[in-house]
């Protein structure tokens, strides 16, 4: 086993700065825009994955959902809306093979991939691991969508990035993988957060020759994910929050913007955390 590593030795006696190897437009703003680049977005058809497709749609980008079910219209909205190539693909991200052959039939379909957003996650609602709800399975298929799905997307579309030399992938994480959330209980749903978290960090290093990778926080949002929460409990979150409320899913699309863009160009192994200044306290 080889690999090429990407510090320089300290006997290097080059003194010559290191240029960007982009060519940026000189224009800051223009950078923040999408134009044409092809974005793909796993959970794609959620609450937050559909705000992040709407915002990279709204600057120029054409705009592939994956998901396990439908998109409910959304590609078609997109497509006719802001005048971009937008596709649903059906797929089971806890699957290797499903992946792969996904990300081969985008390219074909789409010519390339310059922005990968490995959104998809579920929940955890049965409280502590002592519970009887509880379950070994719950655990395992709770690590499957989170963190397996994201490492088989980094994995496959990674070669894509490779053999393009350039590409963005974000991952979904969440302020728990930074801090317990109470007074709820949920150590499982916070340990796959910490861990794909890190495996930002990681991939980063990996894939600093040729890809950026980085990872956006959210925290408490207002999605359908949170209705089965009594509200008795939400308002603890609120009341813990600095801003005093769940963000709105469009109030987190900007990180994701930035990261899919231009304007990024030397951010990677980050995570931006949106989550009301939860983490701040």
């Amino acid at each position: 086993m080889s690999f090429t590593s990407f510090i320089k030795p300290e006997s290097d006696t080059s003194n010559v700065i290191p240029a960007k190897p982009e060519r940026l437009n000189s224009n800051l703003a223009q950078r923040f825009l999408l134009t044409d680049k092809v974005t793909v977005i796993t959970g794609g058809s959620g609450a937050i994955g559909s705000a992040i497709a709407e915002g990279y749609a709204q600057s120029g980008a054409h705009v592939v959902i994956l998901d396990y079910a439908g998109d409910n219209g959304l590609c078609q909205h997109l497509s006719s809306t802001y005048n971009v190539k937008s596709k649903f693909y059906k797929v089971d991200i806890t699957s290797a093979e499903q992946v792969e052959s996904v990300v081969n039939q985008i390219v074909e379909d789409f010519g390339t991939i310059d922005v990968f957003v490995a959104n998809a996650g579920i929940a955890w609602y049965t409280g502590s691991i002592l519970n009887e709800d509880s379950t070994v399975d719950k655990w395992t298929r709770l690590f499957d969508v989170n963190v397996h799905g994201v490492f088989y997307c980094a994995k496959y579309v990674g070669n894509v990035f490779k053999r393009n030399g350039k590409g963005s992938f974000i991952i979904t994480a969440s302020m728990s993988a930074h801090i317990n959330n109470v007074p709820n209980y949920q150590t499982c749903y916070n340990s796959s957060k910490a861990a794909v978290l890190h495996m930002a960090r990681g991939l980063a290093v990996e894939f600093s020759g040729f890809a950026r990778v980085n990872s956006v926080s959210p925290g408490y949002t207002n999605t359908k994910l949170s209705e089965p929460i009594p509200k008795e409990q939400r308002a603890k979150w609120w009341a813990l929050t600095p801003k005093g409320r769940e963000a709105e899913t469009d109030e987190l699309v900007g990180a994701y913007i930035y990261l899919a863009s231009d304007a990024s160009s030397f951010t990677t192994g980050a995570d931006i955390k949106v989550d009301g200044g939860y983490c701040a306290v």
